[in-house]
């Protein structure tokens, strides 16, 4: 078996495709990556990258600069050139949730009639059972004879946004489905230098390598959102949700991660991968019971700050001026998807508030996304002015220690509604504000606004 470096195409350059192929070019691999998208392949062919991932700007100049990274749009020339094809596209919920596969089933019908010796065409986006059985359905349309002309493989990620490039660099697992020994074999070949601390590299068949893909997605996505009921739970019996997470994470059998409380969970991966194996589980006569309530509590959880801010202001928020910290689903990313700031954002707007928001990085995409719904300002502390009460929304490191005496000064009101909880509720009593998070005592609790006769507000105690 060559050890020789491999010419590989990525179909996708998003999130999951730009990682995956700015990676194996770090190790030495020949990678061709695809788009339609005309305008984003010329951005990336001129050196400018398309999404924001802390580690990748880096890389990405080095391998372009030294010809290993590559973009194009023409899919049958990256087809011809390469050994192994990563399928790295779009599957976002259709209807009842369902991924919708229809750009990587198109395109699978397209490299059917490109092959030009033998290929491993790879499932790298999520996708539910039974994709890889239907791609290798397609390919086999246009006369080619699996295991002599192609293997289909299901190779699910595990890149969390934020870290992306060390999840890929140095993975926990990599797992690989394939009924095809030869394709197996070539794909260990091509993770080993990844996983030489040890970690396994884990090959079952196809159906079981994407159900392992959802599987772990729902299971980070149940454990967030039971926590989230924990929390809830420990303001109404007056616990504290922080010192149960470290009394619950410490036992072995749990573990310290996904147990932090906050407005819920959003992202490309979480709400759409749970939506999927429920809608999966029904098309197969089952109804996943604890998914369909994960779900629901989460829609909830996302604007669970709103009614708690109507409440400090006397019942509306009518005319009131929101500052809002953080936009993107989690920090360290430009994704907006499923943003619980977002959904909070909406709230506020149906409540009757203005918002004005800052993200270190989300600018930008969520500009283009809501246009003038909201103001944007330039800064975190710019953000303030003239707002009545400040909302977190995303767990960016320069929100964690501020100046809280600027915000003091700019804000109208001493008001923090923390969903992420951030900071320490007796210290930020101490600081004179009055502060709501996530299934934490307040120090001490918020009281409602007082009226004057014009229904203005005219002093808030605390």
């Amino acid at each position: 078996m060559s050890s020789n470096p491999k010419k590989l195409a990525i179909v996708g350059t998003g999130y999951v495709g730009l990682v995956t192929g700015t990676c194996f070019a770090e190790m030495g691999h020949e990678v061709t990556c695809v788009d339609v998208d005309r305008l984003k392949v010329l951005k990336l062919t001129n050196g400018e990258l398309t999404i924001f991932e802390p580690g990748l700007e880096l890389l990405f100049e080095r391998n372009t600069r030294e010809g290993r990274l590559t973009f194009t749009t023409d899919l049958q020339s990256a087809v011809e050139a390469s050994d192994i094809i990563f399928l790295a596209l779009p599957t976002p919920p259709g209807k009842d949730g369902a991924a919708d596969l229809s750009a990587v089933l198109q395109v699978a019908d397209q490299i059917g009639g490109m092959l030009n010796g033998y290929k491993i065409i790879v499932n790298k986006s999520t996708v539910p059972v039974g994709t890889a059985d239907r791609v290798r359905t397609l390919i086999m349309g246009s006369g080619a004879v699996p295991g002599e002309d192609f293997d289909v493989v299901s190779n699910p990620e595990f890149l969390r946004e934020g870290v992306a490039v060390d999840d890929f660099m140095k993975p926990e697992r990599v797992v690989i489905g394939s009924s095809s020994e030869r394709a197996a074999a070539l794909m260990r070949e091509l993770y080993e230098p990844f996983v030489r601390s040890g970690n396994p590299i884990l090959v079952m068949d196809e159906r079981s390598s994407e159900m392992t893909k959802y599987a772990a997605n729902a299971f980070l996505a149940t454990k967030i959102t039971f926590m989230n009921e924990i929390a809830n739970l420990c303001e109404k019996v007056g616990a504290n949700v922080d010192s149960v997470r470290l009394g619950t994470g410490t036992d072995g059998r749990i573990g310290k991660q996904f147990l932090y409380a906050g407005i819920g969970f959003g992202g490309s991966c979480f709400p759409k991968d749970v939506k999927a194996l429920a809608s999966t589980a029904r098309a197969n006569g089952y109804r996943f019971r604890i998914l369909d309530s994960v779900l629901s509590v989460n829609e909830q959880q996302q604007t669970t700050l709103v009614p708690r801010l109507m409440e400090y202001f006397g019942g509306s928020l009518e005319k009131r001026r929101i500052a809002v910290w953080g936009l993107s689903f989690k920090a360290n990313t430009d994704d907006v998807r499923e943003s619980s700031a977002f959904a909070t954002i909406q709230a506020l707007k149906a409540a009757g508030a203005k918002v004005t928001a800052f993200d270190p990085a989300a600018m930008g995409v969520t500009r283009r996304l809501l246009n003038d719904e909201i103001s944007y300002a330039p800064d975190a502390y710019e953000a303030l002015w003239g707002a009545d009460a400040l909302v977190i929304c995303t767990e960016w490191n320069e929100f964690r220690r501020p100046n809280f005496d600027l915000v003091k000064e700019r804000l109208k009101f001493p008001a923090i509604f923390d969903g992420r909880n951030l900071y320490d509720p007796k210290q930020m009593a101490s600081l004179g504000f009055d502060y709501v998070s996530i299934g934490r005592p307040q120090y001490p609790a918020v009281p409602q606004a007082s009226l004057s006769a014009n229904g203005q507000i005219e002093t808030v105690h605390g």
